[in-house]
This record gives C-alpha cells, sequence and structure tokens, in this order.
C-alpha cells in the first residue's frame, strides 16, 4: 500500500497531522498491511520531521509556483511515477489541490468542503468538517475514513521523533549562552506572523523579571532569526537569568528545548503547537483566533482570552487589538503559579 500525506505548511498544522501519521502506521499494521508512508510538506515546516521513522519518504518542496516551478515541476514528475494507492489532502488549499492534480492516485482523498475548490481535484470526497472542530480531530477524521471505519483509533499521540542526539544539542546551546547545567528554566515565544496576536514586549518584560524573581528560574527566549532584535531588547529587560536563543534552534531542538522546560509562555504560533506536542505545559495567549480549533492540544495547558464579543476574528489587522491588551500581567503570572503547582505534586 503507497500512502501519501500532502501537508505543506505550516508548522502548527504539520504538527496537528502528526497524530494522523501514527494512526495512519497503527492502523494499517493493524489490519496486516505493509504500507510505505510517505509524506508531501514545504521547506519551511519540514524540518520538524526529518528522519523520521514513521515516513518512509519526505518530499520537501519550495513553497511558490511561480518563483519555483521548474523545482516542482521535478519534484510532482518523480512523485507521479511512484502511482500511489491513496492521497490524502490534509491542507484542503489550493496549493494542495494543485499537487493532487499533477500526482498520480488511485484514491485522492479529502473534505468535501475544502477552501479554495482544492476539493474539485479530489476523486474521493468525505463530508464536510465542523470547522469549530479542533484540527487535530478534523484531520483524524479524514484518517479514520482513509483506514476504514471499522478501524478504532484509541489514543492521540504525537511522535515527533526526538533523540538522545537532539538533547545533548539543546543541552549544548542553553550551557554556551550562559544557562548552568541542571537549572530550570521556561521559554517564552512573544512572536508570530499575525501583529493581531502579539502582546506587548513590556509585559512580556514586566511578566519574565516578575517570574525570575519570584521563582528563581531562568527565562528562555526562542524565535528566528529575524526576532533576534526585538527578542534581546526583551532579554535585556528581563536580565542576567534571560538568555536569547532566537535563531539558535532548528524545529526539533525547538521541541527539546520545550520537552526540558519547566512549562512556556507564548501567543498563537507554530512553537505553541511544537510546545504543546512535546509535552510541555503551555500558558497561551489567544485573542483573535480560536482556541477550540487550532489551541495546544491535549490536556495540562492554559489558555487566557478576554472572550470579548468581537473575538474571535480572525483579522491580520485591528486599530484596537483589545482582545490582547486586555490580558494583564497578574493573570498571566497567576496561571505561571497555578501551572507549578501543579507541577510539585
Amino acid at each position: 500500500m503507497r500512502v501519501l500525506i500532502v501537508k505543506l505548511s505550516s508548522i502548527g498544522d504539520v504538527i496537528h497531522t502528526l497524530p494522523s501519521l501514527y494512526a495512519l502506521r497503527k492502523g494499517f499494521e493493524k489490519k496486516g498491511v505493509e504500507a510505505r508512508i510517505d509524506w508531501l510538506v514545504e521547506e519551511a515546516a519540514g524540518g520538524i520531521l526529518q528522519g523520521h521513522p514513521m515516513i518512509d519518504d519526505l518530499i520537501v518542496v519550495k513553497r511558490g509556483w511561480t518563483k519555483n516551478i521548474k523545482e516542482n515541476l521535478s519534484a510532482a514528475g518523480r512523485l507521479k511515477s511512484r502511482r500511489y494507492d491513496m492521497v490524502l489532502d490534509f491542507q484542503g488549499l489550493l496549493k494542495s489541490g494543485v499537487w493532487m492534480r499533477l500526482l498520480n492516485g488511485v484514491r485522492k482523498i479529502g473534505f468535501s468542503n475544502a477552501r479554495e475548490f482544492s476539493h474539485i481535484f479530489l476523486n474521493e470526497k468525505i463530508p464536510p468538517y465542523d470547522p469549530e472542530k479542533h484540527a487535530v480531530e478534523r484531520y483524524l477524521d479524514l484518517t479514520r475514513y482513509a483506514l476504514g471505519s471499522k478501524v478504532v483509533l484509541q489514543e492521540v499521540v504525537f511522535p515527533l521523533n526526538l533523540t538522545v542526539g537532539d538533547r545533548k544539542n539543546v543541552l549544548s546551546i542553553l550551557k554556551s549562552n550562559g544557562v548552568p547545567k541542571d537549572a530550570l528554566f521556561f521559554v517564552i515565544i512573544p512572536r508570530a506572523r499575525w501583529a493581531t496576536k502579539l502582546w506587548s514586549d513590556e509585559r512580556f518584560i514586566e511578566l519574565g523579571k516578575k517570574i525570575v524573581d519570584k521563582n528563581g528560574l531562568y527565562a528562555v527566549l526562542a524565535g528566528t532569526e529575524s526576532d533576534r532584535a526585538a527578542l534581546d531588547a526583551i532579554k535585556a529587560g528581563i536580565g542576567d537569568k534571560a538568555v536569547n536563543l532566537a535563531g539558535s534552534t532548528g524545529l526539533k531542538d525547538l521541541a527539546q528545548l520545550f520537552r526540558l522546560s519547566r512549562f512556556a509562555i507564548t501567543v498563537d504560533s507554530g512553537p505553541m503547537h511544537i510546545a504543546a506536542a512535546a509535552g510541555a505545559r503551555v500558558i497561551a495567549l489567544f485573542g483573535p483566533t480560536a482556541p477550540w480549533r487550532t489551541g495546544p492540544y491535549g490536556n495540562g495547558h492554559v489558555v487566557l482570552r478576554k472572550g470579548l464579543e468581537c473575538s474571535p476574528c480572525f483579522k491580520k489587522r485591528c486599530p484596537d487589538v483589545k482582545c490582547m491588551k486586555g490580558i494583564s500581567v497578574e493573570e498571566v503570572f497567576d496561571a505561571v503559579t497555578g501551572v507549578l503547582r501543579i507541577r510539585e505534586k
């Protein structure tokens, strides 16, 4: 059985699809079916899947057909020659629809209400998904259909494939940035792609200082290389027990960093989903988006939001982001205290 997962982006959405990868692998094993499972992904999110033992071939492509048409057509040609028995469109967007059109699949499966008319490239459409359902559960619904209705999925597992080498690498990064061996720390993720998802840097500084002073933990800031300057300013504001790892960690490093941490404080972002999947306790700040759709999945997480009439609006721009401004430093600190109290029991 040749199976292809089409989930190109983004980081959070790829994380949300990992339980479906696990379910597919285990489901075929239970049915006594030998399966080859490949995954088509874009570069930005591909790092979290590199070397994964449940993926037979990871096909990493470039985002954007206009700029990368030669490379992507070449990849499409290679994939078409494989003649997949089953191609699963977990993306449900025009860009995944184009790939579905180019691929050679006996069954091209996806939701009948997939966006941007991507459903027209399917030859097997399953009933519409509920947009208010969490993404992890929606993707598992597609997986259940693909495996057959008689297959029962007993558990939701995020197989991140973190190795001893990943752990050693992260410990080395922490040490080289001034975090002593065996020191306890928490992670702050203050950046997201949408401006409306952001909390103020001043509040992150105030919160970070309070946590460090009251609990003696190190504050580890993480983000991309483009975030470095801004996070340096937050680091300076928090003080000597803060470090900035922006641009210093790949996606698997980031997952291991979260796993080693006491907890993570984050806005709605890809790293937030990595933290939840890695088993960290997540304190997530939500404003314009819906945590019941795309919040940190699993038990033990805390979502802080104001529940205003205008939220969730899913807008990337807003003249007055009161949904985020309304979240106070005291609220977040109280959540931190609660998480630490649970961990100490």
